[in-house]
């Protein structure tokens, strides 16, 4: 297995759980550069972090990556219980992540995306800040009496643990959102987020 990895992308989520899971694997770091580089876009022709290779089979797109790593090692349980309302559930704070937190962060990240003229481009920052704080409080309110967002370990904690540092970067502003400082501090002293982070510096 393979994973073809970005330093601060959102494929931290997948070195996490390669390790939580304990599945042998090969780190492929690449940067802006080599993921449009001929030979990369030979096997992803989106061009993207992250990509994994098993074997004959190539898989993009986060959700996809770290739903089937869980489901490889079911009895991990990092996709629910096995039932169908625990996947479920999983699944929901997933893809909220994946689909609107993610999103919100990319005026900060990429705002000639947005905007021919870059006078207006604080305007946008400040109200992208606003967006992923409202989304962050909703997260923060799921936390409070669990430890993990569904209430035990989940492929979507990672995932979180991702968009936390990005909003810690681009200056979103975390005050009050104890449950989430703490959710943050508990991942951070896990031996395998530490690997994971030391992976992704290399």
């Amino acid at each position: 297995m393979k994973l073809y990895h970005m330093h601060g992308a959102c494929s931290l989520a997948d070195l996490i759980v390669l390790g939580w899971l304990n599945i042998p694997h090969e780190t492929i770091p690449m940067t802006m550069d080599t993921i449009k580089a001929p030979e990369y876009l030979a096997i992803n022709p989106g061009g993207t972090v992250p990509l994994l290779v098993h074997g004959n089979f190539s898989l993009t797109e986060n959700v996809a990556i770290l739903g089937y790593l869980a489901d490889l090692h079911p009895a991990a349980g990092l996709a629910g219980d096995g039932s169908a309302r625990g996947r479920a559930e999983v699944m929901r704070w997933l893809a909220f992540l994946n689909s609107d937190v993610h999103k919100a962060f990319k005026p900060l990240f990429s705002p000639s995306r947005f905007l021919d003229e870059r006078d207006m481009d604080e305007e946008l920052a400040r109200n992208a800040r606003l967006h992923i704080r409202a989304y962050l409080e909703r997260i923060d309110a799921q936390l409070d009496g669990r430890d993990w967002l569904t209430g035990s370990r989940s492929i979507a904690d990672p995932y979180l643990f991702v968009v936390l540092r990005w909003a810690r970067g681009m200056g979103v502003d975390l005050g009050g959102l104890h449950h989430l400082a703490a959710f943050a501090d508990r991942l951070a002293e896990d031996p395998h987020v530490r690997q994971a982070l030391l992976t992704e510096d290399r």
